[in-house]
């Protein structure tokens, strides 16, 4: 199959705003925790054939999580990854089992909910931050992640409840992120889309997004992590506000 630099569905225009763009929501992510997945995530969808912008952002997000997680490397958990991994593969082989078309406002109320109370909520018992508390959320984001491409608030939140330093929180959620996104490429492929049109332009958007990545890691050296956590909860809040939002409108609310 021939390589073209950019997809038919895609111009040249669009596909220079969507790597500037890359770059800047890779800054926000590194900087602040979370948003910039979101963010890019709606962006694309307002440019981009809808059956490609999961297959594709989530292959983006692969690329651009996987070098948060190079850059920052030293400071990641290991014990909580070695019990993020396991939940993914489970909730992902579930997913790709299932494939079916589940009603979107559900994920995004239930998505939203969880992200609030995580945030503004009671602190979780210590008992459901241990190994089997992360790999049940680990299955059931990963899970949801193949449905609705959203769930990066959610696992940011639920990392936020285990660590407090700045630096812990933004590598161990780089690292989760990347497990989740990986297994994207065969169940999308297995599904049938077709990933070679897109490669040329998956790959510009996940190097302009490691220079987002720099630029954010070193605005993250200038934050207390007091000031960091109350950004990281504005953030999150955010996000589950405008799932709310999206929900309504999926639901014809309003």
């Amino acid at each position: 199959m021939e390589l073209t630099l950019l997809p038919d569905s895609l111009s040249l225009a669009v596909a220079i705003f969507l790597l500037i763009s890359s770059t800047l929501t890779s800054m926000i992510t590194a900087s602040l925790g979370a948003g910039g997945g979101v963010l890019l995530l709606v962006l694309m969808a307002s440019w981009m054939p809808p059956a490609a912008i999961i297959p594709v952002h989530g292959m983006i997000q692969l690329g651009s999580n996987a070098g948060r997680a190079a850059l920052t490397r030293q400071h990641i958990d290991w014990k909580v990854i070695a019990a993020f991994a396991p939940g993914v593969v489970v909730g992902a082989g579930v997913g790709a089992w299932l494939l079916v078309d589940l009603p979107s406002h559900i994920w995004q109320l239930t998505i939203a909910a969880f992200v609030l109370y995580l945030c503004w909520g009671p602190p979780l018992p210590k008992g459901s931050l241990g190994s089997a508390g992360v790999f049940l959320a680990s299955g059931l984001t990963s899970f949801i992640s193949l449905f609705v491409g959203a769930t990066g608030p959610l696992v940011a939140a639920f990392i936020k409840q285990i660590h407090t330093d700045r630096f812990r929180t933004v590598s161990t959620f780089a690292t989760a992120m990347t497990l989740q996104h990986a297994p994207k490429a065969l169940v999308f492929t297995v599904a049938g889309f077709v990933f070679p049109d897109w490669i040329p332009f998956i790959l510009a958007m996940i190097v302009a997004g490691f220079g987002g990545t720099w630029l954010g890691l070193h605005l993250l050296k200038t934050l207390s992590n007091r000031w960091f956590n109350h950004a990281f909860n504005v953030v999150l809040t955010a996000l589950a506000v405008r799932l709310i939002w999206l929900a309504g409108v999926s639901a014809g609310w309003w």
